[in-house]
């Protein structure tokens, strides 16, 4: 077709003013979606790129952190075997020396218990596990060279003393005289102060500065235990129906042979051996241990008393970690959950338990 000079009519440009208001706002619509796909698009790929770089540095990070600690485990356990090395000798040279220089022993396998403690919540669990056996070696050699080396003392008769009451408050530390004690799972009982061989009892015990160690509880029977203030272990064996509240371990708790007790407890460490019919409030900063268990249950930590948040922040245990759930079943190596544990529901949970209220029995809600 020819226009009226001759020419062709060609199709010319539609240019956006002259489209109709309505067609324009569907135009402007279209290129704004098309826009808004473009940059999610471009967001989820720098996204994932982001997730990935950060995977890649965690996994490096968590490696370099277990190298470290690695080799600082090794050395420690190197100088701890070089100390046991030397005892027989300084038994034979300087025997008076001896008892000092096992204790030295002791506290550093602590400390070596510690770092495995403050560092588990990165390593593998078979790190773990192998570090948790190496300790237990090395503690097993401790007690035997003590065994061995150390004079046990000679047997006496002693007139049986007149039966005092005991006071209700702070009441009287029992020491064993007998040697550290091992369980069957090589759990340590240790010479330390504690409370043993005891039924139907209410014991309290203030921690204070230079009160700070190892601390025990041995044989009770239907006890109530109540801790407060930082001290460095806490040995618990063969006890039933008994209630535990501590303020915070800055070491380990080591339970062994327990049956129908409630533990409330604050820890950097927790292991439990032999455990039935018993639930656990925990804050804890490593994942908790069973082994030989069944019928635990575990919830998060609900002791108050005045200026237990101070002393828990001085432990490292300030902040709420939710191990106290994580809970490892050295025993149960399938995939599915442990049978022999499970977490307390929460309608079934004491909320608070508040020292103050402790002597008449009350708990606080």
């Amino acid at each position: 077709m020819e226009d009226g000079n001759g020419g062709q009519n060609l199709p010319t440009k539609t240019l956006d003013s002259d489209l109709d208001p309505n067609l324009q706002k569907k135009h402007q619509s279209m290129l704004d979606r098309l826009s808004a796909r473009h940059q999610t698009r471009l967001d989820s790929s720098l996204t994932r790129l982001d997730s990935s770089l950060t995977r890649r540095s965690d996994l490096s990070n968590s490696s370099e952190s277990t190298s470290s600690f690695l080799s600082r485990f090794s050395d420690s356990k190197r100088s701890i075997e070089s100390q046991l090395a030397e005892s027989r000798q300084i038994a034979s040279s300087d025997p008076a020396r001896l008892k000092s220089h096992l204790d030295d022993i002791s506290s550093s396998i602590s400390e070596l218990e510690k770092l495995v403690a403050e560092n588990s919540y990165f390593l593998p669990s078979y790190e773990v596990r192998s570090s948790l056996k190496t300790i237990s070696d090395l503690r097993q050699n401790v007690e035997s060279l003590t065994a061995e080396l150390v004079p046990k003392k000679k047997f006496t008769f002693k007139n049986k003393a007149t039966a005092k009451k005991e006071p209700p408050k702070e009441l009287e530390i029992e020491k064993s005289n007998s040697v550290s004690t091992k369980t069957s799972n090589n759990f340590v009982i240790r010479d330390s102060p504690g409370f043993r061989n005891k039924a139907n009892e209410i014991f309290e015990k203030k921690f204070r500065g230079s009160d700070i160690g190892e601390f025990t509880l041995s044989d009770l029977d239907s006890c109530e235990v109540r801790l407060s203030g930082c001290f460095d272990a806490l040995f618990i064996n063969r006890l039933k129906n008994c209630r535990i509240y501590s303020g915070p371990v800055t070491g380990s708790v080591l339970i062994e042979d327990v049956e129908d007790c409630i533990f409330v407890l604050a820890s950097h460490q927790i292991r439990i051996h032999l455990a039935k019919r018993s639930d656990f409030y925990l804050r804890v900063r490593s994942r908790p241990i069973i082994e030989d268990s069944n019928g635990v249950r575990f919830a998060p930590y609900c002791l108050e008393y005045q200026g237990i948040e101070d002393e828990l922040e001085a432990a490292g245990l300030g902040e709420e970690t939710g191990n106290w759930a994580n809970v490892d079943d050295f025993k149960w190596l399938r995939a599915v959950q442990s049978p022999n544990w499970c977490l307390l529901l929460e309608n079934e949970r004491v909320e608070k338990v508040y020292v103050a209220n402790l002597e008449t029995g009350n708990e606080g809600s």
